[in-house]
């Protein structure tokens, strides 16, 4: 009996399977090229973040390193200077300590002149509890003196960091001043639009006195935001001098000096009055700059520098 060719399923030759596989095998290929390809840039990426890692750390490392660099100098540097001679009947590892006490209280005083009054409050919390360890090898009497001032000079400077500084108030008393020379100077300008040509020369002469004391006053506050005290009075010195040149003779009050002597009397610590309101006329803008004067802000030093400075003398 004989089977029918065409009714049999065709089925693929020996070469069209071959290339079949092949195609197969080619694919297969180039998926693992595609994976290792991923492989390689996602390792890529990940080398470079963690490259990008160990160089911030190491900036960051490089940092704190040039800082504590920095602090051993400027340590360094203080510990030069001339120290008081050690008491005979002080041991020498007292006397060290006592030392590098005076060169900490050196560090602390001068965070307060940079106005970094949280650092001088930790530095001197810091030296509280190194007073209080049994390393301590200082005088029991004079451990509690210094302890004691410690204490004290902590609570000043939490109580003045929650108010506003000296500087502070006598930075805006003096833009108070200005805004009034601004708003005179407006004033004056539009007052007088008829005047002669004397007196339009005098009017010019007037607005550029008032410019000057008001560029000069720029000047006191960068001196007062620099904490630069001899600087602060000597331009606000300057404003004062310019402004006289506008009060005439016969409007300036003949008791004046004894007035303003015995208002910078009662007026320390009292500059806050004069952030509340603007001076009204040039005599008493000249009032105000007497009393920034007279009250120009002054370092308070550390009880416990005082305390500790007192064998020197």
């Amino acid at each position: 009996m004989s089977i029918n060719s065409e009714s049999l399923p065709k089925e693929p030759s020996a070469v069209q399977q071959r290339r079949q596989a092949n195609m197969l095998l080619v694919r297969l290929q180039w998926f693992v090229i595609l994976l290792l390809v991923a492989a390689l840039f996602w390792l890529y990426i990940s080398q470079q973040r963690f490259q990008n890692n160990v160089n911030d750390r190491l900036q960051s490392n490089e940092q704190i390193a040039s800082r504590l660099n920095e602090m051993d100098d400027r340590l360094f540097s203080m510990s030069q200077q001339t120290l008081p001679k050690p008491s005979a009947t002080v041991s020498s590892q007292a006397q060290n300590q006592l030392d590098l006490l005076r060169i900490q209280i050196q560090a602390a005083d001068r965070l307060l002149a940079d106005n970094n009054d949280n650092a001088a409050i930790e530095l001197l919390r810091g030296l509280h509890w190194q007073l209080s360890q049994s390393s301590n090898e200082i005088a029991p009497a004079l451990t509690i003196v210094i302890k004691q001032s410690l204490m004290k000079d902590i609570e000043r400077l939490q109580a003045r960091s929650s108010q506003p500084s000296p500087w502070q108030l006598q930075n805006l008393a003096i833009q108070n001043i200005q805004d009034f020379l601004h708003s005179h100077e407006r004033a004056t300008s539009t007052a007088t639009p008829t005047k002669t040509t004397d007196n339009n020369a005098g009017l010019t002469r007037r607005q550029l006195v008032i410019h000057e004391v008001i560029m000069t006053l720029n000047l006191a506050n960068q001196a007062s935001n620099m904490r630069e005290q001899d600087q602060f009075i000597s331009y606000l010195t300057q404003a004062r001098k310019q402004l006289q040149s506008l009060v005439p003779q016969n409007l300036e009050p003949k008791n004046s000096d004894k007035q303003t002597s015995a208002s910078t009397k009662k007026a320390v610590n009292e500059t806050n009055v004069q952030t509340k309101s603007s001076p009204a006329n040039i005599p008493e803008v000249i009032d105000w700059l007497d009393r920034l004067i007279a009250n120009a802000p002054k370092p308070t030093p550390l009880l416990t520098t005082q305390i500790l400075d007192q064998p020197k003398r």
